[in-house]
Order: C-alpha cells, then sequence, then structure tokens
C-alpha cells in the first residue's frame, strides 16, 4: 500500500483537538464519567496523530554511517507506541474512571450539553473516518479490506483509520451510558460506559500493536512483487539459475532485495557486472521502492530448484 497518509493524519488531529476540549469542557460542567473517558480518548488520539507525523518526518532522514539503510523504520516505531499510548492511557484511563464512578456514582447535570457535545463530536470524527476511509480505499487497490491491513506495509493509514473508527463506536456507548444514567437516574450506566469505551480503546490497541509488530521486526515485500523481481531475473540470457529472493522493507517506500544467481560458466568478471547492473536498473524501473538491490553470484549445485521465498508473513 503506497502513500503516507498525511492527509488522513492532518484530518483526525485537527478533529481530536477541538473534540477533546468541548469533551473535557462538558465533562467538568456536567460531571459525566462517559464524557471524561471520551476527553482522554480525544486526547490521546490528537498526541498519537502528533507521533505519527513526528514517526513520517523522522523516517525521511537520509541513510548515514550509523544507519546504512536509512530511517524508514521510524515510521513503524511510532505507530507501535501509539498501540501501546491508546492501551496504556486511554484504556486504563477510561476503565479506571468507570469503575470508580460505579463504585460512587454521581449524578450527571446539565445532560443536554453532553447531547450536543456528542452530537457535535460525532460530526468532526464522522468527517475524519471518512477521509481516513477515502485514503485507504485508494491504496488498497483490489484487496480486501482485512487483506489490505494484514499486507499493509504502510501503518499510517490503518491506525488512524482504526483510531477513527474506535472514536465513532465510542461516542456510541458514551452517549447510550449519559442517556440511560438520565432516563434511569442510575449513574452507575454512566460509569459503565467509561468502563465499555476503556475496553473498546484496550481491544483496538492489541489490534494495532498486532498488526505493527511484523513490520518493526521486519517482513519481506508483497509476493507479487517477489515474483515480479524473480521474473526479471530469470528473463537474463546471462542467468543460469535464479535461488532465494529476498527482500525485506525498511519502511513503508523503502526496500532492499537480495538474490543469489547462477551466472552462465562463459561469462566473464565484465560480462556478469554488466548484466547485474541491467538487472539492478530493470527492478528499480518496475518497482520504484526498492532502493538497494544485492546480487550474491554462486553456483546453484542442484539445477531445477528453487529455493523457498518468504512472502509476507501472517500475524
Amino acid at each position: 500500500m503506497a502513500g503516507s497518509g498525511k492527509t488522513a493524519i492532518y484530518a483526525a488531529l485537527v478533529g481530536n483537538s477541538l473534540i477533546a476540549v468541548t469533551k473535557f469542557a462538558a465533562a467538568a460542567f456536567t460531571g459525566s464519567s462517559a464524557m471524561l473517558s471520551e476527553g482522554v480518548h480525544s486526547l490521546v488520539d490528537t498526541g498519537n496523530q502528533g507521533l505519527l507525523l513526528l514517526g513520517l518526518r523522522r523516517a525521511e532522514r537520509p541513510a548515514d554511517g550509523q544507519h546504512p539503510f536509512g530511517y524508514g523504520k521510524e515510521v513503524y516505531f511510532w505507530s507501535f507506541v501509539v498501540a501501546i499510548l491508546i492501551f496504556a492511557v486511554g484504556a486504563g484511563v477510561s476503565i479506571y474512571e468507570g469503575v470508580l464512578h460505579i463504585l460512587h456514582p454521581v449524578p450527571s447535570e446539565n445532560v443536554g450539553v453532553n447531547y450536543v457535545v456528542l452530537g457535535l463530536a460525532m460530526v468532526f470524527e464522522g468527517g475524519s473516518f471518512a477521509v481516513a476511509l477515502r485514503e485507504f480505499r485508494a491504496a488498497k487497490g483490489q484487496r480486501g479490506y482485512m487483506e489490505a491491513v494484514h499486507s499493509a506495509k504502510d501503518p499510517t493509514l490503518f491506525v488512524v483509520l482504526f483510531e477513527d473508527a474506535a472514536a465513532l463506536l465510542g461516542l456510541v456507548v458514551a452517549f447510550a451510558g449519559v442517556w440511560l444514567g438520565h432516563a434511569t437516574g442510575r449513574a452507575e450506566f454512566d460509569g459503565a460506559a467509561s468502563v465499555v469505551i476503556g475496553l473498546l480503546l484496550a481491544a483496538t490497541a492489541v489490534w494495532l500493536a498486532v498488526e505493527t509488530k511484523g513490520l518493526l521486526i521486519g517482513e519481506g515485500a508483497h509476493p507479487e512483487v517477489v515474483q515480479g523481481i524473480r521474473k526479471a531475473a530469470t528473463e537474463l540470457p546471462e542467468v543460469e539459475r535464479v535461488g532465494e529472493v529476498l527482500t525485506l522493507h525498511m519502511g513503508p517506500n523503502d526496500i532492499i532485495v537480495a538474490l543469489s544467481l547462477d551466472f552462465r560458466d562463459d561469462l566473464n568478471a565484465g560480462q556478469v557486472e554488466a548484466a547485474t547492473g541491467r538487472l539492478d536498473t530493470a527492478i528499480r524501473e518496475a518497482y520504484p521502492r526498492v532502493r538497494q538491490v544485492f546480487v550474491d553470484a554462486r553456483s546453484l549445485s542442484v539445477p531445477g530448484t528453487v529455493p523457498h521465498t518468504p512472502g509476507k508473513s501472517s500475524q
């Protein structure tokens, strides 16, 4: 999946900043635990968008002596940090506040303010979600949604999409908690809504952590990219057999390729070098995200044997 998802991140950043302020103001004015949890949720989301932008900016730094393959994995690291923050801060505070208000219920006041704030928040969050969904659809191509998430190499798009989806669900839960608490006179419903919001955030965080873990550890390119590289190497007349084709994503748009090739025995060093150069050019032209190509010229002892090439691992 290509694209950095910056438009979706900026849209979510602006929306969550405004929503967080209004939710905290409503929570202070009405004493609603669910509104306080929603305020924490939006505040965490705002900080998360800032971290994603930080990761994208740091990933753009050029390679140097200390990091010869560049800083592309900064995106993966900060996306994983986002998942941790959602779990530790967003889910933790929401569940704590919810349990506290269940054990010591305090009736909300001026609940009409909560309804207004929740309604506005749904509009803002819905707009942010629409932007994220549009970018995700454009990036996923013909893949299904779940397949696209599992195979994504740029986590920023699905992180924002998951956050916005969780935010919308959280708003529905908060609305239900405020309404039930007001309709029944039982303030415990408000606290219960806060706990549900916390559990929702925890589930979102775990999902995001699982999806970004593989990228952080190191994943290969999509199988079709690997197959295309193998095909390009096989079509070289100087190559008798193609061994391993290994790929590694160092960032969303930064792939390293390593091939083991068995060249014809009648070639001299200059001819092997020329063939390697043509292959390098062909791969880079076909797949612009390939930054470096390494060729290991060796004798592959078993004719016709093609070693297993790992593709995208399931998470």
